[in-house]
Formats: C-alpha cells, sequence, structure tokens
C-alpha cells in the first residue's frame, strides 16, 4: 500500500495526458521509496522496464540491458555490442508495442554510466534523435537514482543535449510523522505516537528503514536489532547510504563531520577551517547536494544577509549514527536498551527532538494559527544565548521557540522562565527589533501550567508534529 505521494502520483500520472512525449526525473536519496513510488503509480504495467546494476562494468550493464529488452518482447541473439545499439533494441520494443502511451521505467540510471561507455550520448541520440520527433508523441520516459551527484550533473544540469528536455522533475522526499504513523499502522505495528517520534528521530522518514521494524519487540529492542546486534541489518548503513549517493563522498563525510560539533552549525568559512577543504566550485556542490539530499539545512541568522548562511546538520539517522552507533566502542548489542533511561540518552533525544520540529515547520505554524502569514525561518545567537528557532511574521510578531523533549508535560520552573526572559531580553537589546516577541513552547506533551507558565504566550506540542 502506498502512503502519502498524492502529490507525487498526481504528477507521474499527468504525464499519460500530456499530448507530447514526456522525459521525467524521478530523484532522492538512498531508501526513501523511489522505485515503489513509480511501480505502483503504474500498476506495475509498463511497455518496458530495466534497472541498472550495481558496480556493475560496461558488459554487464549492457547484458542486463539486453535481458530486459527480451523481457519487454524483443527477440535479441546476442547482447548489443554498445548503448547505442542498446537503445536501437529500446526503439524496436517501441515499435513493435501496442498502440497508445509507451510507459518506460530506467530505474538507477547512474549504475549504467560506466567510464568511457558513453551511455549519455546515446540516451541523448534516443531521446532527441527518435523518441521526441516521432508523430505518435506517445512517449512517457521515467528515469530514476539515488545517486544524487550524478542525477544533477549530468541530467538535471546537463551542458550537453538534455538541456531542458525534462518535463518533469520529481523529488521524492521523507516520509513526514504523520505518514510514518500511517505506515506504522498499517504494517501492524502496536505503538504509541511518542514511539513512532523516538523512531522517527533515529530512521527519519526513511520508509526502507522502517519496513525492518518487528512488531514483536519494543522499540528498544528493535533499535539494538536494527542497529547494534552482530547480524544488526542497519549496521553499514552509513557506509552504504553516503557511497551510493555520491561518487566520491570523501569530501561530503568532511562537511557532515565537521557540522557534527557544532549544534547550531557553521558558516561556509567555519567548514572550510575544519574540513581543509579547498574553496571553490567543487566545494559549492559538495553543500547544494548534501542541502538537495536533505542531509543539511541553510538558514540565515536573524538579521544577517544571505552572506552570513549556516549550514546545520538535520539528517536524523546521520545524526544518530555520529551520537550513538559510532560511540558504541564496546560493541554491546543491547546498547539502546542499556542506556535507554541514562543521560546519555536523554540528552540524545533533546536534540533529535529539536531537528524533527526543523523538519516540522509547517505543522508549527499552523498549530500557531499562522500558517498563512508571510514568515521567515532562521535563528540567533550572541555570546550570551542561542536561539535555534525564531518565526519573524510578516504581522511584525517574532515567535521565539524553545524546543523541549520531555516523557512527561514540561514544568517550567522559576529559573527556566528567568533564562526564558534573559533569552528575550538579549535577543531584544542586540537586534533593536520593534516586533513583540511571544514566547512558544514546542513539546512532547504540553507544558504543565503554574505561577511560571505565564511566561509563555503559545504552545505547540507533539500531536501538532503529526498533522498532515
Amino acid at each position: 500500500m502506498l502512503i502519502g505521494r498524492k502529490k507525487e502520483q498526481k504528477t507521474l500520472l499527468g504525464l499519460i495526458d500530456k499530448e507530447e512525449s514526456q522525459f521525467c526525473v524521478v530523484y532522492g536519496r538512498r531508501r526513501v521509496g523511489k522505485t515503489y513510488l513509480v511501480r505502483e503509480t503504474f500498476n506495475y504495467q509498463f511497455t518496458f522496464q530495466h534497472t541498472g546494476v550495481a558496480q556493475g562494468d560496461y558488459r554487464a550493464q549492457l547484458h542486463a540491458f539486453a535481458d530486459s529488452l527480451r523481457a519487454a518482447g524483443l527477440k535479441l541473439s546476442n547482447d548489443p555490442k554498445n548503448w547505442y545499439d542498446a537503445f536501437d533494441g529500446l526503439k524496436q520494443v517501441i515499435i513493435n508495442a501496442p498502440a497508445g502511451k509507451k510507459v518506460l521505467f530506467i530505474d538507477e540510471l547512474p549504475w549504467m554510466d560506466t567510464p568511457r561507455a558513453n551511455m549519455i550520448g546515446a540516451l541523448e541520440l534516443f531521446w532527441n534523435g527518435w523518441a521526441t520527433g516521432r508523430r505518435e508523441k506517445d512517449i512517457v520516459l521515467i528515469v530514476c537514482g539515488s545517486a544524487t551527484s550524478w542525477i544533477t550533473k549530468k541530467l538535471l544540469k546537463n551542458h550537453g543535449g538534455l538541456r531542458g528536455r525534462f518535463t518533469e522533475k520529481i523529488k521524492v522526499n521523507p516520509f513526514s510523522l504523520a505518514e510514518c504513523e500511517q505506515y506504522a499502522t498499517v504494517s501492524g505495528l502496536n505503538v504509541q505516537r511518542r514511539d513512532v517520534l523516538e523512531l522517527y528521530m533515529i530512521m527519519g522518514g526513511i520508509p526502507y528503514y522502517w519496513s525492518f521494524l518487528n512488531r514483536q519487540l519494543s522499540v528498544a529492542q528493535n533499535v539494538d536489532e536494527l542497529f547494534f546486534s552482530e547480524d544488526a541489518k542497519l549496521k553499514d548503513e552509513f557506509s552504504a547510504l553516503y557511497h551510493i549517493l555520491f561518487k566520491h563522498p570523501e569530501n561530503y563525510i568532511k562537511v557532515i563531520e565537521a557540522l557534527t560539533k557544532r549544534k547550531a552549525g557553521l558558516t561556509r568559512e567555519e567548514i572550510l577551517k575544519s574540513t581543509k577543504l579547498v574553496d571553490g566550485g567543487s566545494f559549492t556542490q559538495v553543500l547544494e547536494e548534501l542541502q538537495e539530499c536533505g542531509f543539511i539545512r541553510q538558514y540565515v541568522a536573524f538579521g544577517k544577509t544571505g552572506q552570513g548562511a549556516i549550514y546545520q546538520l538535520v539528517d536524523n539517522y546521520t545524526l544518530f549514527y555520529y551520537h550513538c552507533i559510532r560511540k558504541n566502542a564496546f560493541a554491546d548489542e543491547n546498547y539502546w536498551t542499556h542506556t535507554y533511561i541514562g543521560s546519555e540518552h536523554n540528552t540524545w533525544m533533546g536534540l533529535a527532538f529539536e531537528r524533527v520540529c526543523l523538519q516540522h515547520i509547517g505543522q508549527i505554524k499552523r498549530a500557531l494559527g499562522i500558517g498563512g502569514i508571510v514568515s521567515n525561518v532562521c535563528s540567533w545567537s550572541n555570546s550570551g544565548a542561542q536561539i535555534d528557532l525564531l518565526i519573524a511574521r510578516g504581522d511584525n510578531v517574532i515567535n521565539v521557540c524553545e524546543m523541549k523533549y520531555s516523557k512527561d508535560p514540561y514544568t517550567i520552573s522559576n529559573a527556566t522562565a528567568d533564562g526564558l526572559q534573559l533569552k528575550v531580553k538579549n535577543f531584544k537589546e542586540s537586534t533593536q527589533t520593534r516586533c513583540a516577541i511571544h514566547i512558544t513552547m514546542v513539546t512532547t506533551f504540553g507544558v504543565e501550567h503554574n505561577k511560571y507558565s505565564n511566561v509563555i504566550q503559545s504552545e505547540v506540542t507533539m500531536d501538532d508534529l503529526f498533522s498532515l
């Protein structure tokens, strides 16, 4: 059963109704559900479908493509000699197909682009020289891939024959909290919202990760089983994730490691200093592609210009890897269960909850009733205080959001109230803002109302984050 993806499905099905032949690129990070989306949308009915061979060489790729041509009904005695011959075979499959739209699905296209094979040149000739010239205008070509750097360079920002040839591009994003809750329900997982939230903190909205959850185990047992046991299915996911997404992942990982060292993030100059990478176009590409994949976010501190952009690590799984998996120095197979009620676990939960909130800004705005108001999301800090989430609104109000994870309703103490008021005072004096300041608490189970809780103007709870 397909969860969510309504907009993406509408776009894909809309390709069938277009008068001209269509070329669509579907992309997104590894394991996010791109292939499943396309197959489910078209009910697994394709004139031709093919998947590139992971780590396959030139001959292996051509042999696999030939097998797909045969599966589509083409009689081949020998494998194609090159990609031009291979796409000639695809032309014949289309010619032999019944009248009507021909949906072609080529998955993991980046794997097919082996050195000196000129697969892209053959694809360009197939599309520009033949497919778009057919009187029938009946071809819908959908290509898909996880290798973001390849997709960006060779397709989305192609400067050759494919430039401007795409009629649609669809980025498949991770699930939201609400969609993960739907997935858990459909999968028969007996979990509460706090459980879904904790699992989201660890795995994000990656459906593939969620598919491994065992409904007979607790959350802690599932986490140990997936990440820390001797034969854990996701033990080596970090290396696989970055090596598949990026052709040369070393510099990408250097940037990620630098960003793990400061919660609020780093400027471009600070990242360069920490990583010792060379400034230039290649470094810009690393930052852009990490942002495109959702590993990092770029934001501007309150009152700063675009020149002062800050990059912050926000990917849930990557945060979990650096803060927990890599710290399991003694290879404890029950690491998560053993640390479940400890201070280290609570510290991580607080950090991870903040990241989940930043991934659900739209839900926070709707809960505050400001979804329709123009606003700018940013942060602010000086030597005396730090605010991780500011919502500067077009109606001259700034929501100072304090994000706190708690297993019970959050209690604002005298010290907490004083700290919040001091933070606002520092912010006003430093920025000289004339806007009204509203303190907003974003918590799991709301705020326990007492004599100090009137320091806040509004609340957002975990349930609000689950809204669609």
